[in-house]
């Protein structure tokens, strides 16, 4: 067995281990990409049961799709991507938590009718009306869980403009999903 004794893998290797069904090659990924993963899923959740079920939901979609990974792009990314889909399942699965989309720490609470209102499809089609660096930066920050300083490194950006990005972003999703929230009647102008 490849994984015996072994502490540092190459993501081949770990691939190619989990693919195998191998339960070392399992845990040794488990283990580099855990902390991460809950980190994101801590980010749309503040009950910790609920973060790690979500995490342990998506690696366990990450083992039974493990042998799709095809190395075009990081294993990480990858392995975000799985857990983030497992984390969209579940809110959608559990209307009742639709804290999914944070706007901001200091917001009003969201009224309870909110998931009668909004879709996740409706809430990402907001998002991609936003200005194209605000987008990327609200993107991986609300959804992939970077930090500043990681996103200003990954886009040449300083993590003041990182954050006035996000600013920004959060600004101008909650006019636009106000004004969806509004009466039928106060939405449009129906005056000729």
């Amino acid at each position: 067995m490849a994984f015996f004794g072994k502490k540092n893998y190459t993501e081949q290797e770990l691939v190619e281990g989990c693919a195998r069904n191998e339960r070392r090659a399992q845990e040794a990924l488990y283990r580099r990409f855990f902390p991460e993963m809950l980190r994101m899923c801590r980010r749309y959740t503040r009950d910790e049961d609920t973060a790690i079920e979500i995490a342990n939901n998506g690696f366990l979609r990450v083992f039974k799709k493990i042998h799709t990974f095809a190395f075009k792009g990081s294993l990480e990314g990858w392995v975000r991507r799985l857990v983030y889909h497992s984390m969209a399942d579940y809110f959608r699965d559990n209307a009742r938590y639709l804290h999914f989309l944070v706007l901001e720490e200091r917001d009003e609470a969201v009224p309870e009718r909110g998931h009668e209102v909004f879709y996740e499809e409706d809430i990402l089609r907001a998002v991609r009306t936003l200005p194209p660096v605000s987008q990327e930066v609200f993107r991986l920050f609300a959804i992939e869980g970077y930090s500043h300083a990681e996103i200003a490194e990954n886009l040449s950006i300083s993590e003041g403009t990182s954050k006035w990005h996000l600013s920004t972003a959060r600004q101008k999703l909650r006019e636009i999903l106000s004004a969806q929230m509004a009466p039928p009647n106060q939405r449009f102008n129906t005056a000729t």
